[in-house]
C-alpha cells in the first residue's frame, strides 16, 4: 500500500467517493492507514487554495481535505485504484505543510 494510493470511500458518504493514504509507506506495518478523503465538488465548491488542492480521479472533480484526516485499518480499505499523479502528491504535502504551519 503506497504513499498517495486512493481507495474508494470505506464509508457511507456519497460525497466522499475516494480517499488517499497519506501515511509514509516506512509505516506500513501499522494496522490501520492515514487518509485524506477527496470529496465530490459537484456540491461544494472550495476556493482555490493550498490547502484544497482540486484533483481529478477516476473521472469525478475532487478536492483533498485535510481538516477530516482519519485513520482506516488497512483490511477495509480494499484494493487501490491509483495512485495520485506526482504534481497531485506535491499538492497533498502542501496541504499538509499548510495545515501544521506556524505562520
Amino acid at each position: 500500500m503506497p504513499q498517495f494510493a486512493i481507495y474508494r470511500n470505506p464509508g457511507r458518504n456519497r460525497d466522499i467517493p475516494f480517499v488517499v493514504q497519506i501515511q509514509s509507506s516506512r509505516l506500513e506495518r501499522s494496522a490501520g492507514r492515514v487518509v485524506m478523503p477527496l470529496v465530490r465538488r459537484s456540491g461544494i465548491t472550495p476556493p482555490h487554495h493550498p490547502l484544497t488542492p482540486h484533483l481529478h480521479v477516476e473521472g469525478d472533480d475532487v478536492f483533498a481535505n485535510p481538516f477530516d484526516l482519519a485513520t482506516v485499518p488497512a483490511a477495509r480499505l480494499g484494493a487501490a485504484v491509483g495512485v495520485l499523479a506526482e504534481r497531485d502528491q506535491d499538492a497533498i504535502i502542501r496541504a499538509l505543510d499548510e495545515l501544521v504551519s506556524r505562520a
